[in-house]
């Protein structure tokens, strides 16, 4: 019989990846832009304080242009992304007005993080609308983002985005929803035997090694952009749970307890939570 998990849960960040909001056609999945919603202004009304870092900009731009392919030059690149993050920021406001809770959009470059003015004033932000049971929608700028010499202003990728955001906002628990049900031993799309592993409490170069390569052509990251996030709330003592976002409604069952997609939790973590 499966144990339920101890699980942190006040602040929380939700990652939702590109796969989750577009269809393998290319067009928007309305359905999980409708569900995102549903949970996580039900979890708002509850009183949890929610942060949604969300990818699929460029997705959408390329419904919105009706393209096919993502485009190989870094100037159409950001401008399909500014397209895409307008169109994207629409489907979420009508959203979640349905559901009688507001949002904001805070879009964020690496170096806002690295320079402590500029990082108090963007924790005051979030720290200010989670006060106001606002909830911030977080994506990278981008328009602007460019690493040049020492000033670092990409991400690389948004599972990376939403670990950094979680660290800075201090928060217990970070959900990423994705194509996949979680972390297996082996690549499950290649060996119909691999297995899922329900948790993991530390991360090594051989972890990585399993993980295998990259993401969509829609988006970006890939289970090692995952397992980095993952290794991030590890040591930082915090939660991260990897699980299936075809139906948003499994965070509920996440904050539940429920064994489902695989915890990264640290031993520290686990005998904390097993003695309150």
């Amino acid at each position: 019989m499966a144990v339920n998990r101890k699980i942190k849960s006040q602040r929380i960040v939700v990652k939702v990846g590109t796969s989750s909001l577009i269809h393998p056609n290319g067009t928007v999945n309305l359905r999980t832009f409708d569900q995102l919603a549903y949970v996580l202004s039900e979890l708002n009304n509850q009183g949890k304080e929610l942060i949604l870092v969300s990818s699929g900009a460029i997705g959408v731009g390329l419904n919105k242009l009706n393209l096919k392919e993502r485009p190989t030059e870094i100037g159409a690149q950001q401008a399909l992304a500014a397209i895409g993050q307008s169109e994207l920021m629409t489907l979420f406001t009508q959203r979640f007005n349905h559901y009688l809770n507001n949002i904001a959009q805070v879009l964020l470059t690496h170096d806002v993080f690295d320079y402590p003015k500029s990082n108090n004033y963007v924790m005051n932000t979030f720290n200010c609308l989670l006060k106001d049971n606002i909830i911030p929608i977080v994506n990278e700028n981008d328009t602007v983002a460019a690493d040049e010499l020492d000033h670092r202003t990409t991400f690389g990728d948004n599972d990376q985005l939403s670990a950094i955001v979680a660290s800075h906002v201090d928060a217990d628990l970070l959900i990423v929803l994705s194509d996949v049900n979680g972390f297996y031993d082996a690549n499950p799309k290649k060996n119909p035997d691999a297995n899922l592993i329900s948790q993991i409490n530390s991360i090594d170069d051989e972890t990585f090694t399993v993980a295998g390569g990259t993401g969509s052509r829609f988006g970006t990251g890939g289970m090692k952009t995952k397992l980095a996030a993952a290794k991030r709330m590890i040591d930082e003592n915090r939660q991260m749970v990897l699980a299936n976002g075809e139906d948003p409604r499994i965070i509920f069952d996440i904050l539940a307890g429920e064994p489902i997609g695989t915890l990264f939790s640290n031993s520290t973590t686990a005998l904390q939570e097993e003695a309150k």
